[in-house]
């Protein structure tokens, strides 16, 4: 119960913080004070709209927004979300575009569980929609999942991920971005061993922390100083009885929030100054450059307890991806079963989360494929958010992984061991050097 009242608390804090903004946007904005100009009563206003759109957005799920895409025809096409897989912590969504031609590539975006919704990923996605059949993990956030649909730890969310790709065939390129990625090659790789033929064509991986010890970072370095039980006492709350998840254990995502904000507190309280001025100034726009940033950014999602305690203490703390000691389901995950999936990695040179060192120790778990199936790729002066959101994304990295995918858009034949008796082959000539 004490774990319950402290999430009503904070939940109370934020709810109280947005009536405080709303307030004071209305009384500083009657009409009446007009015939007195007072710099205050702008400042005032401007403060409560930032304020209640602020702590609005905390409790708000983002919507996707991508409403058209224009494609090769030259036409712009309405874009519609359909779900395709329902499971009670997280969906897969597809991204139809009706009237087109279906597209060579189909390509399963991994979002992150991390905090966020997976709309971070929006601009990733939209600028992957003219080229490819799309296909998002979607997932839900834990406040709103009835404590009755049981547990959901890392092991959970790499089953999901083989159902997704059990869904899609074979024939599809798969994205993991950040917190997934080394459960997407987990996942990879004991589909691999189970079904071999449902192995996926590619798989990019991008600024994930398969061995967050190869580059220690603030990151991992908490998750070191840290106990299990610390963190257990400090992190974890029941959610209260306003959702629908009442009395799940979970990490908030408030709380979450609140580390994220006081990692870069400066930028964070400049940004917001700067915004209050420009409301006084009335240069501020619905869909400015600070509300589209912060509108995502402030949405944040609870996840299960249990997903992200597994995920301290088994990917940072014990490291049994980097030492391929994962176990799924009482089986031990081994990666070297990967054979016939051609897998690239992207870091970013100014990376501080998961830095250059931590994603492209995946190549050396792969001990099933052969050099020509492995690519990375360091991107300069790109910083965690630019590999697969800013600019770097769109000018340089997204190019590349496209032509990844177009390189290894066919299924080679793997390399066995064949009998002393069989006669000599020839060469798989579609083996295309990457």
């Amino acid at each position: 119960m004490r774990y319950m009242l402290t999430y009503d608390l904070m939940e109370t804090t934020r709810n109280a913080n947005q009536w405080l903004g709303a307030t004071a946007q209305s009384v500083a904005s009657y009409p009446a004070f007009a015939m007195i100009p007072n710099p205050a009563l702008n400042w005032m206003a401007a403060w409560g709209r930032v304020t209640e759109r602020s702590f609005q957005r905390m409790v708000a799920k983002p919507d996707w927004g991508i409403r058209t895409v224009t494609c090769e025809d030259g036409k712009d096409h309405v874009v519609e979300v359909q779900t395709v897989v329902e499971k009670p912590f997280g969906d897969l969504i597809y991204f139809k575009v009706p009237g087109r031609d279906i597209q060579q590539r189909k390509v399963l975006l991994v979002a992150p569980m991390s905090g966020h919704y997976a709309t971070l990923l929006r601009s990733t996605a939209a600028s992957l929609l003219p080229d490819c059949e799309l296909y998002v993990t979607d997932w839900h956030n834990a406040r709103d999942i009835p404590v009755s649909c049981g547990k959901f730890d890392v092991e959970d969310y790499t089953l999901y991920l083989m159902d997704f790709m059990r869904h899609l065939g074979p024939d599809t390129h798969v994205i993991s971005v950040c917190q997934p990625v080394p459960l997407t090659l987990a996942a990879t790789a004991y589909l691999a061993e189970l079904e071999p033929d449902a192995q996926p064509l590619t798989m990019t991986l991008i600024g994930g922390p398969v061995d967050p010890d190869a580059t220690p970072t603030e990151v991992t370095d908490f998750g070191r100083r840290v106990t299990m039980g610390q963190l257990e006492e400090t992190a974890i709350q029941r959610v209260g009885f306003k959702y629908k998840g009442v009395g799940r254990l979970v990490y908030p995502g408030l709380l979450q929030l609140t580390s994220f904000m006081s990692m870069n507190a400066d930028r964070h309280s400049e940004a917001f100054s700067n915004q209050i001025r420009r409301e006084m100034r009335g240069e501020a726009a619905d869909h400015d450059a600070h509300n589209r940033f912060y509108d995502e950014y402030l949405a944040v999602m609870d996840m299960t307890a249990e997903f992200y305690l597994s995920t301290v203490e088994r990917i940072f703390k014990e490291r049994e991806i980097a030492k391929n000691e994962f176990v799924v389901d009482g089986h031990k995950v081994d990666a070297g079963k990967i054979t016939n999936v051609a897998v690239m990695t992207v870091e970013g040179a100014n990376d501080d989360i998961s830095a250059p060192g931590q994603c492209i120790a995946a190549l050396g778990l792969c001990t099933g494929l052969p050099d020509s199936m492995k690519a990375s790729h360091v991107e300069p002066g790109a910083g965690h958010y630019g590999i697969f959101a800013g600019r770097s994304w769109r000018d340089n990295i997204r190019p590349l992984v496209l032509k990844f995918m177009n390189d290894n858009n066919t299924k080679r034949t793997p390399r066995r061991r064949r009998p002393a008796a069989a006669p000599a082959t020839p060469a798989n000539s579609n083996v295309v050097a990457i």
